[in-house]
């Protein structure tokens, strides 16, 4: 059996490397439009910001290593057209230009997802970067590390754009960080959390900036200033943070069901509504456990639990997963925070009957040192007291919380039991009543 995969980040890898694990007969074939493989762009910004030097620290496996476990990898090559019916897929060679024609029996989409470049004008001067591959972090760093490059621009304030806040702080730069909504990170985390977020921010000195629309860049071939709708900043670096969309352009003439954004709809198997084709990654959905409904949440976390299911799957196995909770973590400079399940936004879509609990604690006793304030938010049933959301802001041990509350939420765990959750306390960790022991017990 012939099983092609094309991508080769985390999911696609994941994928490739369990179908070869399950089925050492089967020809498993990788096409990847980059020249690196097994790329892990989560540690793009703190690459940037000089925490690390070395950018192949990213990369989990290598091509030459992952062809000696018998999978042909084939890099720089770009998926064209695929055509279902005859099970043919057109590729181009982006070294050549020229294009070849393979066949499958096994397809499995991986392409992972492009950044979205807004309507800006002049938005291809130089010193203007997105942030998605290697060469992007290798680019942005070079510019950064340049001392006369003092003023940097971030414009959107989602996970990435925090993070390289971080970063250009850390290289000694003057941040401004501007948002179209009201507040950052609005997706993720409700307005207790990011209140504090975006405290932290403007009490290191970062210039943030809401409800504010970029309408142009301005300078001679690189960038010098940045043009809002209620202002002019100067600018050495503009960097764009404003999110990210599936990569299946390819795909649009195929039958294949996609969402509005194009993100493909898969089930619990990484099937798709096409036969023999699979998908998994940043190109594609999740089933949320709580909404009940297949959403994008473009996750690493995710897209190696999918990419290790289909994987599994190509060969014949037939294993389901188990559904997401849109776990996730962000550092915002000396704080850290972690969501899971529903926001108190997305309760209110859903027209849920829900409570929520918001309280403020210390993370350990104050006779340890290194006691800090500590915020928890809990989403739950009005009447069952069931579990569907929470949130954690803090400093140490605030974000491996929101890992207690994942398992609380997936087992359908109350409110009550919570409360009485068995965690552990000593003097350096915690307080006798955890912080999420209290907040348990005050949800109503």
């Amino acid at each position: 059996m012939k099983i092609v995969i094309i991508g080769g980040d985390a999911a696609g890898m994941s994928a490739a490397a369990k179908a070869k694990r399950v089925d050492k007969d089967a020809q498993v074939v990788v096409y990847e439009k980059t020249d690196i493989v097994s790329f892990g762009a989560c540690g793009l910004p703190y690459f940037v910001g000089d925490f690390f030097d070395d950018p192949n620290n990213m990369v989990a496996r290598t091509a030459d290593k992952t062809r000696e476990s018998g999978i042909d990898i084939k890099l720089l090559y770009e998926a064209v057209q695929v055509d279902v019916p005859k099970k043919l897929l057109t590729l181009k060679n982006l070294t050549t230009g020229e294009e070849l024609v393979d066949s499958y029996d096994k397809l499995m989409i991986a392409t992972g997802a492009t950044p979205i470049i807004p309507p800006i004008q002049n938005v291809e001067l130089k010193n203007v970067f997105t942030l998605k591959s290697i060469y992007d972090g290798i680019d942005l760093k070079q510019a950064a590390l340049l001392k006369d490059n003092k003023e940097v621009v971030i414009i959107g304030a989602g996970f990435i754009g925090l993070e390289l806040v971080e970063a250009m702080l850390k290289l000694g730069k003057k941040v401004r960080l501007i948002q179209l909504d009201s507040r950052i990170l609005p997706e993720a985390f409700d307005q207790e959390i990011t209140d504090i977020m975006e405290k932290e921010l403007r009490d290191q000195g970062v210039q943030l900036q809401l409800v504010e629309k970029v309408l142009a860049f301005q300078g001679k071939t690189t960038v010098t200033d940045v043009v809002t709708d209620k202002g002019t900043y100067k600018a050495d670096i503009v960097i764009l943070a404003t999110g990210i969309r599936p990569s299946t352009v390819f795909l649009r003439d195929t039958g294949m069901t996609l969402l509005r954004n194009g993100a493909i709809v898969i089930n619990e198997f990484g099937e798709t509504n096409l036969k023999d084709v699979y998908a998994a990654g940043d190109c594609a959905t999740v089933y949320h456990l709580i909404r009940e409904e297949n959403v994008y949440i473009p996750l690493a976390t995710t897209a190696n639990k999918l990419g290790r299911i289909v994987g599994g799957n190509l060969v014949g196995q037939k294993t389901a997963f188990q559904g997401t909770l849109g776990s996730a973590a962000v550092k915002v400079l000396d704080l850290e925070a972690g969501k899971t399940g529903l926001s108190e936004g997305e309760a209110q879509k859903m027209g849920l009957n829900f409570k929520t609990v918001f309280i403020k604690d210390q993370n350990q006793t104050g006779y340890y040192p290194g006691q800090a304030d500590i915020a928890v938010k809990l989403i739950y049933e009005a009447e069952t007291q069931v579990l569907l959301g929470g949130q954690v802001i803090g400093k140490k041990g605030a974000v491996l919380r929101v890992d207690v509350l994942a398992a609380a939420i997936f087992k359908k765990m109350t409110t009550q039991e919570l409360g009485m959750l068995d965690l552990c306390y000593s003097p350096p960790f915690s307080k006798a009543w955890d912080v999420l022991n209290v907040a348990g017990n005050n949800a109503g």
